[in-house]
């Protein structure tokens, strides 16, 4: 399922416009972005949690010329499920 499909879907199951489904749901991940990118944790209890992880530098190796090379850290968006979420889907 895509963003399109899933805007369809909240269509058909409330009281709203498509604009206004595409709007609430842009906000939504929107927001989510914003504050896992500003190093919070969003929790929607049941279905998940949003994060962002530190990964720590390491050495790698160019596949090209075999040289070793210094990767830095970063930081990375994870996904941790939801007690509900993962039940449902084990269903």
């Amino acid at each position: 399922m895509n963003k399109g499909e899933l805007i369809n879907k909240i269509v058909e199951k409330t009281n709203v416009s498509k604009k206004e489904a595409d709007l609430v749901l842009t906000t939504i991940l929107e927001t989510i972005v914003d504050t896992v990118s500003s190093g919070e944790k969003v929790t929607l209890v049941g279905f998940g949690s949003f994060e962002a992880r530190e990964r720590k530098g390491r050495r790698g190796r160019n596949p090209r010329t075999g040289e070793t090379i210094a990767i830095p850290p970063s930081r990375l968006p994870a996904f941790s499920v939801g007690k509900f979420f993962k039940n449902r889907v084990n269903e």
